[in-house]
Protein backbone atom coordinates (compact mmCIF):
# COMPACT_ATOMS: atom_id res chain seq x y z
CA UNK A 1 0.00 0.00 0.00
CA UNK A 2 1.63 3.43 -0.43
CA UNK A 3 2.49 5.26 2.06
CA UNK A 4 1.14 9.07 2.43
CA UNK A 5 3.17 12.31 2.41
CA UNK A 6 2.74 13.84 5.39
CA UNK A 7 3.14 17.04 7.75
CA UNK A 8 5.45 17.14 10.84
CA UNK A 9 2.10 17.93 13.04
CA UNK A 10 0.76 14.57 11.33
CA UNK A 11 3.72 13.26 12.04
CA UNK A 12 3.38 13.47 15.85
CA UNK A 13 -0.19 13.20 15.81
CA UNK A 14 0.61 9.77 14.46
CA UNK A 15 2.90 8.62 16.95
CA UNK A 16 0.61 10.39 19.54
CA UNK A 17 -2.14 7.59 18.44
CA UNK A 18 0.72 5.26 18.71
CA UNK A 19 1.93 6.00 22.13
CA UNK A 20 -2.06 6.29 23.19
CA UNK A 21 -2.52 2.52 21.95
CA UNK A 22 0.38 1.03 23.93
CA UNK A 23 3.23 1.03 21.34
CA UNK A 24 6.80 1.49 23.50
CA UNK A 25 8.57 4.42 22.06
CA UNK A 26 12.04 2.72 22.78
CA UNK A 27 11.05 -0.20 20.76
CA UNK A 28 10.04 2.57 17.74
CA UNK A 29 13.49 4.36 18.49
CA UNK A 30 14.96 0.73 18.49
CA UNK A 31 13.81 -0.28 15.07
CA UNK A 32 14.27 3.29 13.62
CA UNK A 33 18.08 2.61 14.52
CA UNK A 34 18.26 -0.58 13.12
CA UNK A 35 17.06 0.99 9.80
CA UNK A 36 19.54 3.38 9.63
CA UNK A 37 22.05 0.98 10.58
CA UNK A 38 21.60 -1.26 7.52
CA UNK A 39 21.36 1.63 5.51
CA UNK A 40 24.70 2.99 7.16
CA UNK A 41 26.34 -0.38 6.38
CA UNK A 42 25.01 -0.98 2.94
CA UNK A 43 26.51 2.67 2.33
CA UNK A 44 29.73 2.03 3.71
CA UNK A 45 32.64 0.80 1.67
CA UNK A 46 34.30 -1.27 4.20
CA UNK A 47 37.75 -0.17 3.39
CA UNK A 48 38.81 -0.68 7.41
CA UNK A 49 38.29 3.75 7.57
CA UNK A 50 35.47 5.47 10.03
CA UNK A 51 32.00 5.83 10.03
CA UNK A 52 31.42 8.77 11.98
CA UNK A 53 28.05 9.18 13.70
CA UNK A 54 26.97 13.18 14.46
CA UNK A 55 24.62 12.68 17.84
CA UNK A 56 22.63 15.76 18.67
CA UNK A 57 20.14 16.08 21.89
CA UNK A 58 17.13 15.19 20.75
CA UNK A 59 15.38 11.72 18.89
CA UNK A 60 17.59 11.81 16.11
CA UNK A 61 20.83 11.94 18.08
CA UNK A 62 19.02 8.79 20.10
CA UNK A 63 18.57 7.04 16.81
CA UNK A 64 21.87 7.21 15.44
CA UNK A 65 23.22 6.18 18.83
CA UNK A 66 21.44 3.07 18.83
CA UNK A 67 22.82 2.43 15.60
CA UNK A 68 26.02 2.71 15.94
CA UNK A 69 25.69 0.51 19.02
CA UNK A 70 24.48 -2.13 17.07
CA UNK A 71 26.78 -1.89 14.37
CA UNK A 72 29.78 -1.98 17.11
CA UNK A 73 27.68 -4.99 18.98
CA UNK A 74 27.65 -6.91 14.96
CA UNK A 75 31.55 -6.69 15.11
CA UNK A 76 31.29 -3.40 12.15
CA UNK A 77 34.94 -1.90 12.86
CA UNK A 78 35.22 2.04 12.79
CA UNK A 79 32.55 3.24 14.01
CA UNK A 80 32.70 6.76 16.51
CA UNK A 81 30.51 8.79 17.84
CA UNK A 82 30.64 12.53 18.22
CA UNK A 83 28.20 14.50 21.01
CA UNK A 84 27.61 17.77 20.12
CA UNK A 85 25.91 20.09 22.08
CA UNK A 86 25.87 23.74 20.88
CA UNK A 87 27.94 23.68 17.42
CA UNK A 88 31.05 25.50 18.87
CA UNK A 89 32.78 21.95 18.46
CA UNK A 90 35.61 21.54 15.75
CA UNK A 91 35.50 19.18 12.93
CA UNK A 92 37.16 16.24 12.47
CA UNK A 93 40.14 14.84 10.05
CA UNK A 94 37.71 13.81 7.41
CA UNK A 95 40.28 12.20 5.69
CA UNK A 96 39.86 8.80 7.32
CA UNK A 97 35.86 9.01 6.68
CA UNK A 98 33.81 6.84 4.76
CA UNK A 99 30.48 8.30 5.76
CA UNK A 100 28.71 10.57 7.66
CA UNK A 101 25.78 9.62 9.44
CA UNK A 102 24.15 12.75 10.62
CA UNK A 103 21.68 12.81 13.77
CA UNK A 104 21.98 16.31 15.00
CA UNK A 105 18.06 17.80 14.31
CA UNK A 106 14.97 16.33 13.20
CA UNK A 107 11.60 17.41 11.90
CA UNK A 108 11.21 19.01 15.16
CA UNK A 109 12.84 22.12 14.29
CA UNK A 110 10.74 24.71 14.34
CA UNK A 111 13.09 27.82 14.83
CA UNK A 112 16.73 29.80 13.16
CA UNK A 113 19.24 28.06 13.71
CA UNK A 114 21.92 29.79 15.85
CA UNK A 115 24.54 31.64 14.16
CA UNK A 116 26.96 28.81 15.94
CA UNK A 117 24.90 26.46 14.60
CA UNK A 118 24.86 27.50 11.19
CA UNK A 119 28.41 27.84 11.45
CA UNK A 120 29.23 24.11 12.05
CA UNK A 121 26.56 22.89 9.18
CA UNK A 122 28.63 25.10 6.90
CA UNK A 123 31.68 23.78 7.96
CA UNK A 124 30.64 20.04 7.49
CA UNK A 125 29.07 20.77 4.50
CA UNK A 126 32.64 22.35 2.96
CA UNK A 127 34.65 19.86 4.24
CA UNK A 128 32.23 16.91 3.05
CA UNK A 129 32.05 18.23 -0.35
CA UNK A 130 35.74 18.66 -0.51
CA UNK A 131 36.61 15.38 0.47
CA UNK A 132 33.71 14.20 -1.19
CA UNK A 133 32.54 11.89 1.93
CA UNK A 134 28.80 10.83 1.82
CA UNK A 135 26.07 11.80 4.16
CA UNK A 136 23.41 10.01 5.51
CA UNK A 137 20.90 11.79 7.67
CA UNK A 138 18.33 10.84 9.63
CA UNK A 139 14.15 11.47 9.37
CA UNK A 140 15.62 15.37 7.73
CA UNK A 141 19.30 16.70 6.83
CA UNK A 142 19.78 19.02 10.35
CA UNK A 143 18.67 22.08 9.82
CA UNK A 144 16.50 21.95 6.95
CA UNK A 145 12.05 22.35 7.72
CA UNK A 146 10.60 18.91 6.72
CA UNK A 147 7.40 20.90 6.35
CA UNK A 148 8.82 23.43 3.73
CA UNK A 149 11.79 22.20 2.47
CA UNK A 150 14.10 25.23 3.33
CA UNK A 151 16.83 25.36 5.13
CA UNK A 152 16.43 27.39 8.81
CA UNK A 153 19.05 29.48 8.66
CA UNK A 154 21.50 26.67 7.29
CA UNK A 155 21.00 22.46 6.57
CA UNK A 156 23.10 19.84 6.24
CA UNK A 157 23.61 18.70 2.19
CA UNK A 158 22.93 15.05 2.24
CA UNK A 159 23.41 12.53 -0.27
CA UNK A 160 21.13 10.42 1.10
CA UNK A 161 18.15 10.96 3.58
CA UNK A 162 16.35 8.22 5.49
CA UNK A 163 13.12 9.38 6.81
CA UNK A 164 11.33 7.20 9.40
CA UNK A 165 7.87 6.55 9.04
CA UNK A 166 6.76 8.26 5.85
CA UNK A 167 7.65 10.75 3.74
CA UNK A 168 7.30 14.64 4.95
CA UNK A 169 6.14 17.36 2.84
CA UNK A 170 8.91 19.63 2.64
CA UNK A 171 11.07 16.63 1.47
CA UNK A 172 9.60 15.83 -1.78
CA UNK A 173 9.96 19.29 -2.65
CA UNK A 174 12.38 20.58 -5.83
CA UNK A 175 14.21 23.19 -3.89
CA UNK A 176 15.20 20.81 -1.36
CA UNK A 177 16.72 18.21 -3.26
CA UNK A 178 20.16 19.69 -2.80
CA UNK A 179 20.27 19.21 1.10
CA UNK A 180 17.87 16.12 1.08
CA UNK A 181 20.03 14.12 -1.45
CA UNK A 182 18.35 10.42 -2.11
CA UNK A 183 15.07 10.36 -0.40
CA UNK A 184 14.15 7.29 0.92
CA UNK A 185 11.29 5.45 3.71
CA UNK A 186 11.81 3.38 6.93
CA UNK A 187 8.34 2.57 7.00
CA UNK A 188 8.37 -0.37 9.31
CA UNK A 189 9.15 1.37 12.66
CA UNK A 190 6.38 -0.22 14.69
CA UNK A 191 4.29 2.35 14.49
CA UNK A 192 0.45 1.78 14.82
CA UNK A 193 -1.72 2.50 11.70
CA UNK A 194 -0.53 4.85 8.81
CA UNK A 195 -2.07 7.99 8.70
CA UNK A 196 -4.83 7.94 6.03
CA UNK A 197 -3.78 8.21 2.24
CA UNK A 198 -4.02 12.42 0.67
CA UNK A 199 -3.66 13.50 -2.32
CA UNK A 200 0.32 12.46 -2.55
CA UNK A 201 1.04 8.99 -2.58
CA UNK A 202 4.64 7.61 -2.17
CA UNK A 203 5.58 3.99 -3.39
CA UNK A 204 8.16 1.89 -3.45
CA UNK A 205 9.54 -1.94 -3.89
CA UNK A 206 6.55 -3.19 -0.94
CA UNK A 207 3.65 -1.69 -3.47
CA UNK A 208 4.60 -4.48 -6.43
CA UNK A 209 5.27 -7.43 -4.68
CA UNK A 210 3.03 -10.19 -6.62
CA UNK A 211 1.63 -7.71 -8.44
CA UNK A 212 2.01 -9.15 -11.75
CA UNK A 213 0.63 -12.87 -12.48
CA UNK A 214 1.88 -15.78 -12.74
CA UNK A 215 2.11 -16.45 -16.41
CA UNK A 216 -0.02 -20.36 -17.03
CA UNK A 217 1.52 -23.23 -18.44
CA UNK A 218 -0.90 -22.60 -21.50
CA UNK A 219 -0.35 -18.90 -21.63
CA UNK A 220 1.32 -17.88 -25.49
CA UNK A 221 2.52 -14.50 -26.78
CA UNK A 222 -0.72 -13.29 -27.79
CA UNK A 223 -2.12 -13.78 -24.19
CA UNK A 224 0.60 -10.82 -23.19
CA UNK A 225 0.03 -8.44 -26.02
CA UNK A 226 1.39 -6.32 -28.85
CA UNK A 227 2.78 -2.85 -28.54
CA UNK A 228 3.54 -1.09 -31.59
CA UNK A 229 5.92 1.81 -31.81
CA UNK A 230 6.05 4.62 -34.01
CA UNK A 231 9.41 6.21 -33.66
CA UNK A 232 12.64 7.20 -35.13
CA UNK A 233 14.22 9.61 -38.29
CA UNK A 234 17.17 10.00 -40.15
CA UNK A 235 19.38 10.69 -37.04
CA UNK A 236 17.55 9.77 -34.45
CA UNK A 237 16.66 6.16 -34.97
CA UNK A 238 19.08 5.02 -31.95
CA UNK A 239 15.40 6.43 -30.11
CA UNK A 240 13.49 4.10 -32.01
CA UNK A 241 16.01 1.14 -30.95
CA UNK A 242 15.90 2.04 -27.31
CA UNK A 243 11.98 1.87 -26.93
CA UNK A 244 11.42 -1.24 -28.43
CA UNK A 245 14.39 -2.92 -26.52
CA UNK A 246 12.63 -1.13 -23.60
CA UNK A 247 9.09 -2.65 -24.45
CA UNK A 248 10.46 -6.17 -24.88
CA UNK A 249 11.83 -5.97 -20.86
CA UNK A 250 8.13 -5.74 -19.81
CA UNK A 251 7.58 -9.26 -20.83
CA UNK A 252 4.94 -7.90 -23.78
CA UNK A 253 4.07 -10.95 -26.46
CA UNK A 254 4.91 -9.49 -29.51
CA UNK A 255 6.82 -5.68 -30.39
CA UNK A 256 6.38 -3.95 -33.39
CA UNK A 257 8.31 -0.35 -34.85
CA UNK A 258 6.93 1.69 -37.54
CA UNK A 259 9.43 4.20 -38.27
CA UNK A 260 10.65 6.14 -41.48
CA UNK A 261 14.00 5.11 -40.74
CA UNK A 262 13.86 1.53 -41.74
CA UNK A 263 16.96 0.46 -42.59
CA UNK A 264 19.52 1.59 -39.12
CA UNK A 265 16.36 0.74 -37.12
CA UNK A 266 16.21 -3.09 -38.56
CA UNK A 267 19.48 -3.46 -38.33
CA UNK A 268 20.01 -3.29 -35.02
CA UNK A 269 16.91 -5.14 -33.69
CA UNK A 270 16.48 -8.89 -33.25
CA UNK A 271 12.95 -9.55 -31.98
CA UNK A 272 11.14 -6.47 -32.99
CA UNK A 273 9.16 -6.52 -36.29
CA UNK A 274 10.33 -3.52 -38.37
CA UNK A 275 7.79 -1.74 -40.57
CA UNK A 276 9.09 0.91 -43.05
CA UNK A 277 6.23 3.83 -42.35
CA UNK A 278 4.03 3.62 -45.37
CA UNK A 279 -0.29 3.80 -46.13
CA UNK A 280 -0.21 -0.05 -44.91
CA UNK A 281 0.86 0.59 -41.73
CA UNK A 282 -2.55 1.49 -40.49
CA UNK A 283 -3.63 -2.57 -40.59
CA UNK A 284 -0.71 -3.90 -38.53
CA UNK A 285 -1.41 -1.26 -36.19
CA UNK A 286 -4.88 -2.25 -35.61
CA UNK A 287 -3.84 -5.35 -34.41
CA UNK A 288 -1.86 -4.02 -31.47
CA UNK A 289 -2.98 -4.26 -28.07
CA UNK A 290 -0.86 -0.33 -26.94
CA UNK A 291 0.70 2.00 -29.13
CA UNK A 292 4.00 4.03 -27.87
CA UNK A 293 4.16 7.65 -30.46
CA UNK A 294 7.15 9.84 -30.44
CA UNK A 295 11.03 8.75 -29.81
CA UNK A 296 13.62 9.94 -31.80
CA UNK A 297 10.80 11.64 -34.47
CA UNK A 298 12.25 14.88 -35.46
CA UNK A 299 13.94 16.37 -38.66
CA UNK A 300 12.30 17.17 -41.89
CA UNK A 301 12.05 13.68 -43.06
CA UNK A 302 8.68 12.63 -41.08
CA UNK A 303 6.05 12.29 -43.08
CA UNK A 304 2.80 14.38 -43.04
CA UNK A 305 0.96 11.18 -42.97
CA UNK A 306 2.77 9.82 -39.92
CA UNK A 307 1.74 13.07 -38.09
CA UNK A 308 -2.25 12.54 -38.82
CA UNK A 309 -2.30 8.79 -38.48
CA UNK A 310 -1.05 9.77 -34.85
CA UNK A 311 -3.62 12.36 -34.16
CA UNK A 312 -5.95 9.94 -35.50
CA UNK A 313 -5.26 7.57 -33.44
CA UNK A 314 -5.35 9.67 -30.35
CA UNK A 315 -8.40 10.44 -31.28
CA UNK A 316 -9.80 7.26 -32.02
CA UNK A 317 -8.19 4.22 -30.93
CA UNK A 318 -9.79 2.18 -27.87
CA UNK A 319 -6.34 0.88 -26.91
CA UNK A 320 -3.49 2.67 -24.43
CA UNK A 321 -1.64 5.06 -26.02
CA UNK A 322 1.42 6.37 -24.65
CA UNK A 323 2.96 9.52 -25.97
CA UNK A 324 6.63 11.25 -25.96
CA UNK A 325 9.24 13.97 -27.22
CA UNK A 326 8.15 16.15 -30.03
CA UNK A 327 5.08 14.14 -30.91
CA UNK A 328 3.34 15.85 -27.47
CA UNK A 329 2.88 18.72 -29.39
CA UNK A 330 0.90 16.83 -32.23
CA UNK A 331 -2.27 15.81 -30.09
CA UNK A 332 -1.77 18.83 -27.61
CA UNK A 333 -5.86 19.83 -26.84
CA UNK A 334 -6.83 16.90 -29.12
CA UNK A 335 -10.10 15.22 -28.01
CA UNK A 336 -10.11 11.51 -27.48
CA UNK A 337 -12.47 8.64 -26.59
CA UNK A 338 -14.14 8.32 -23.40
CA UNK A 339 -12.76 6.11 -21.05
CA UNK A 340 -9.66 5.73 -23.13
CA UNK A 341 -6.16 5.28 -21.88
CA UNK A 342 -3.88 7.96 -22.25
CA UNK A 343 -0.45 8.57 -21.05
CA UNK A 344 1.58 11.65 -21.74
CA UNK A 345 5.55 11.56 -20.14
CA UNK A 346 6.87 15.32 -20.70
CA UNK A 347 10.14 15.93 -18.85
CA UNK A 348 10.32 19.88 -17.50
CA UNK A 349 11.71 21.23 -20.60
CA UNK A 350 8.70 19.54 -22.48
CA UNK A 351 5.77 20.26 -20.16
CA UNK A 352 7.59 23.98 -19.77
CA UNK A 353 7.35 24.39 -24.07
CA UNK A 354 3.67 22.98 -23.97
CA UNK A 355 2.27 25.47 -21.24
CA UNK A 356 4.47 28.26 -22.42
CA UNK A 357 6.52 28.85 -19.27
CA UNK A 358 9.65 27.54 -18.03
CA UNK A 359 11.13 24.79 -16.60
CA UNK A 360 11.73 26.51 -13.44
CA UNK A 361 8.13 27.24 -12.94
CA UNK A 362 7.78 23.81 -13.68
CA UNK A 363 9.89 22.75 -11.40
CA UNK A 364 8.49 24.81 -8.34
CA UNK A 365 5.12 23.36 -7.93
CA UNK A 366 5.17 19.45 -9.85
CA UNK A 367 2.16 18.86 -8.50
CA UNK A 368 -0.12 21.60 -10.14
CA UNK A 369 2.09 21.82 -13.93
CA UNK A 370 1.25 17.57 -13.78
CA UNK A 371 -2.41 19.03 -13.60
CA UNK A 372 -2.39 21.76 -16.16
CA UNK A 373 -0.14 19.19 -18.15
CA UNK A 374 -2.90 16.68 -18.23
CA UNK A 375 -5.80 19.06 -18.97
CA UNK A 376 -4.06 20.22 -21.48
CA UNK A 377 -4.19 16.26 -23.14
CA UNK A 378 -7.95 15.73 -22.40
CA UNK A 379 -7.34 14.49 -19.14
CA UNK A 380 -4.38 11.70 -20.12
CA UNK A 381 -1.88 10.50 -17.38
CA UNK A 382 0.80 12.66 -16.81
CA UNK A 383 4.46 10.83 -16.17
CA UNK A 384 5.85 14.03 -15.42
CA UNK A 385 9.81 12.90 -15.28
CA UNK A 386 12.46 13.91 -13.32
CA UNK A 387 13.57 13.64 -9.30
CA UNK A 388 10.45 11.37 -7.89
CA UNK A 389 8.79 11.28 -11.08
CA UNK A 390 5.14 11.68 -10.36
CA UNK A 391 2.25 10.13 -11.81
CA UNK A 392 -1.75 11.41 -11.75
CA UNK A 393 -3.97 13.07 -13.87
CA UNK A 394 -5.93 16.89 -13.75
CA UNK A 395 -7.59 15.62 -10.40
CA UNK A 396 -7.52 12.51 -8.12
CA UNK A 397 -4.43 11.25 -6.35
CA UNK A 398 -0.77 11.53 -7.46
CA UNK A 399 1.87 8.92 -6.98
CA UNK A 400 5.28 9.66 -6.13
CA UNK A 401 7.76 7.15 -7.07
CA UNK A 402 10.47 6.07 -5.17
CA UNK A 403 13.12 4.44 -7.00
CA UNK A 404 15.78 6.53 -9.69
CA UNK A 405 18.63 8.78 -9.52
CA UNK A 406 20.46 10.66 -11.08
CA UNK A 407 22.28 8.56 -13.79
CA UNK A 408 19.31 8.24 -15.43
CA UNK A 409 19.87 12.18 -16.45
CA UNK A 410 20.99 10.91 -20.10
CA UNK A 411 20.16 11.11 -23.42
CA UNK A 412 18.02 7.44 -24.19
CA UNK A 413 16.79 6.88 -20.83
CA UNK A 414 13.66 8.01 -21.24
CA UNK A 415 12.92 6.28 -24.92
CA UNK A 416 13.54 3.26 -22.48
CA UNK A 417 11.05 4.30 -20.32
CA UNK A 418 8.37 5.32 -23.17
CA UNK A 419 8.70 2.12 -24.66
CA UNK A 420 8.96 -0.15 -21.27
CA UNK A 421 5.56 1.76 -19.98
CA UNK A 422 4.06 0.73 -23.53
CA UNK A 423 4.73 -2.82 -23.04
CA UNK A 424 3.70 -3.47 -19.80
CA UNK A 425 0.77 -1.38 -20.85
CA UNK A 426 0.09 -3.40 -23.60
CA UNK A 427 0.28 -6.65 -21.59
CA UNK A 428 -3.83 -8.22 -21.64
CA UNK A 429 -2.90 -9.90 -18.31
CA UNK A 430 -2.45 -6.96 -16.39
CA UNK A 431 -6.06 -5.01 -17.69
CA UNK A 432 -7.83 -2.72 -15.59
CA UNK A 433 -4.52 -1.93 -13.47
CA UNK A 434 -3.95 1.40 -15.37
CA UNK A 435 -2.31 3.13 -12.39
CA UNK A 436 -0.99 0.37 -10.63
CA UNK A 437 0.57 -0.64 -14.45
CA UNK A 438 2.33 2.84 -14.75
CA UNK A 439 3.64 3.02 -11.35
CA UNK A 440 5.04 0.00 -11.90
CA UNK A 441 6.97 0.53 -14.99
CA UNK A 442 7.88 3.94 -13.58
CA UNK A 443 9.47 2.40 -10.22
CA UNK A 444 10.86 -0.67 -11.96
CA UNK A 445 12.53 1.70 -14.37
CA UNK A 446 14.48 3.79 -11.72
CA UNK A 447 15.10 0.97 -9.53
CA UNK A 448 17.07 -0.61 -12.38
CA UNK A 449 19.27 2.24 -11.91
CA UNK A 450 19.73 2.00 -8.34
CA UNK A 451 20.72 -1.22 -8.80
CA UNK A 452 23.51 0.09 -11.00
CA UNK A 453 24.55 2.63 -8.91
CA UNK A 454 24.43 0.58 -5.49
CA UNK A 455 26.72 -2.35 -7.19
CA UNK A 456 29.09 -0.09 -8.84
CA UNK A 457 28.37 -0.91 -12.46
CA UNK A 458 28.38 0.75 -15.64
CA UNK A 459 25.56 3.12 -15.93
CA UNK A 460 24.73 4.12 -19.65
CA UNK A 461 21.72 3.17 -21.17
CA UNK A 462 22.60 0.12 -22.43
CA UNK A 463 23.15 -1.08 -18.91
CA UNK A 464 19.70 0.19 -18.12
CA UNK A 465 18.25 -2.33 -20.36
CA UNK A 466 20.65 -4.81 -19.47
CA UNK A 467 19.24 -4.36 -15.75
CA UNK A 468 15.45 -4.33 -16.93
CA UNK A 469 16.07 -7.55 -19.13
CA UNK A 470 17.27 -9.72 -15.92
CA UNK A 471 15.96 -10.08 -12.60
CA UNK A 472 17.57 -7.86 -10.47
CA UNK A 473 16.76 -7.87 -7.17
CA UNK A 474 15.06 -4.66 -6.18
Amino acid sequence: MPLPVISVAQMREWEGRAWAAGVCQETVMKLAGEAVARRAFDLEDHSGSTMLFLIGKGKNGDDARIAAELLTAEGVEGVQLMKLVDGTESLPDFSGVSLIVDGVFGIGLNRELSPDWCDFIERLNESTKGLRVPVLSIDVPSGLDADTGQPRGAAVRADYTLTVGAPKTGLISDHASEFVGLLEVAAEVGLSEVPPLGELRWVDANDFKRFVPKRHANAHKGTFGHVGIIAGSTGYHGAAVLAARGAACSGVGLVSVFTPAYAPVAAQLQSAMVHPWDANVIHTLSACTAVVIGPGLLGPDVPESLRRVVINLWRESKNPIVVDASALEWVSSEPVPENAVRVVTPHPGEAARMLETTAGQIQADRVQSLRRFSAQYSGAVTVLKGRHTLIGAFEGPVIINGSGNPHLAQGGSGDVLSGYLGGWLARKDLEGELVNTIALAVWRHGAAADHLSAFGFERDVDSLLSTLEGNFDC
